[in-house]
């Protein structure tokens, strides 16, 4: 089993286990709109580029609706936990493409509640998050007023990007996949001028 593939049972486990009607940090959706979220990207070929194209959301949002309710939770639960299908693109690089959007949204139902601490990861999930770090960093943080450097506590930097101050982000890996990913719940230290750091925050593109 890969990295993806543990952290999508794992990510359908947590959904179980918080019910349809949970928050998330994905807006307003619930647990039950992210899980129609996850079947439309991956089941529905004719909707899912709207995920990414504003031009075309509003017709990703129709279908996305009507998957939400259109069959029990559980039912969306299992699509979800079953991955993609054969006839789908992601299946073939499903442990690249879904890694990183397993994990995020796993994150994304976990840190919507109070009391959330970060959760221990093994380390062949931790380096496939690490992976991803420099082309998502590109994607969200290019319009960042600083030269960003993503560091793990032990010294190592994970990726580069923008020009301007410099600025540091110092964290697990996981974490800053969160933050870079335009989520705020994480565990970080940001070493650079107050005014630039608050800047960066403001300036990224989430995903």
């Amino acid at each position: 089993m890969t990295a993806a593939q543990r952290e999508r049972a794992a990510l359908v486990q947590t959904m179980r286990e918080a019910g349809p009607d949970a928050p998330t940090l994905c807006g307003d959706w619930t647990t039950r709109d992210l899980a129609a979220h996850l079947v439309v990207r991956e089941r529905r070929l004719d909707a899912a580029p709207g995920i990414m194209v504003p031009a075309l959301a509003g017709y990703t949002d129709k279908v996305q609706r009507s998957t939400a309710h259109g069959g029990s939770y559980e039912d969306l639960l299992d699509k979800v936990a079953s991955g993609p299908p054969l006839w789908s693109p992601f299946k073939l690089i499903d442990p690249i493409a879904n890694m990183g959007e397993m994990f995020i949204h796993h994150e994304d139902v976990r840190r919507a509640q109070p009391d959330w601490e970060p959760r221990p990861l093994d380390d062949q999930t931790v380096a496939a998050l690490g992976r991803s770090l420099p082309f998502m960093a590109r994607m969200t943080l290019a319009k960042a007023p600083a030269r960003l450097v993503l560091r793990t506590p032990q010294g190592r930097t994970l990726a580069t990007v923008g020009r301007g101050p410099e600025v540091t982000i110092t964290g697990e890996a996981q974490e800053i996949v969160l933050f870079v990913s335009g989520r705020d719940q994480v565990r970080l230290e940001f070493d650079g001028p107050a005014e630039t750091v608050a800047a960066v925050k403001s300036n990224r593109q989430g995903l």
